[in-house]
């Protein structure tokens, strides 16, 4: 599935839909959406850490795959609502760490360096 395509399937399970104001309900549930997501990623990865031992068996990987899943949704949501395209943020991020990579960068802190 291309990114464009994602995006495009995703918007069909908003419960709301994009006005260009950011200071509402609608924008703010997918900000919110997308750190709870992700710290139920975080949180079953600490289970396996904790509980076993860092392995991973199939069933946690399926898991693992549903909470990326859901991250990747409000990615897509939140991406919408900004008026910009999946492949666009991709490409950006490619972008960036090129640029850190050619500058021995990857390493640090900091958004801009």
């Amino acid at each position: 599935m291309e990114f464009k395509e994602y995006q495009e399937w995703a918007k069909k399970y908003d419960l709301f839909k994009p006005t260009g104001n950011y200071n509402t309900v609608a924008f703010v549930e997918k900000v919110l959406g997308l750190t709870g997501e992700a710290g139920e990623t975080a949180d079953k990865i600490k289970k396996i850490l904790r509980d076993k031992e860092g392995e991973i068996k199939e069933e946690d990987r399926k898991e693992i795959v549903k909470e990326l899943g859901d991250v990747l949704w409000y990615v897509a949501a939140i991406a919408t609502y900004l008026g910009v395209s999946l492949e666009e943020v991709a490409e950006g991020n490619i972008n960036k760490l090129e640029s850190r990579l050619k500058r021995n960068l990857i390493h640090g802190e900091g958004d801009n360096r």
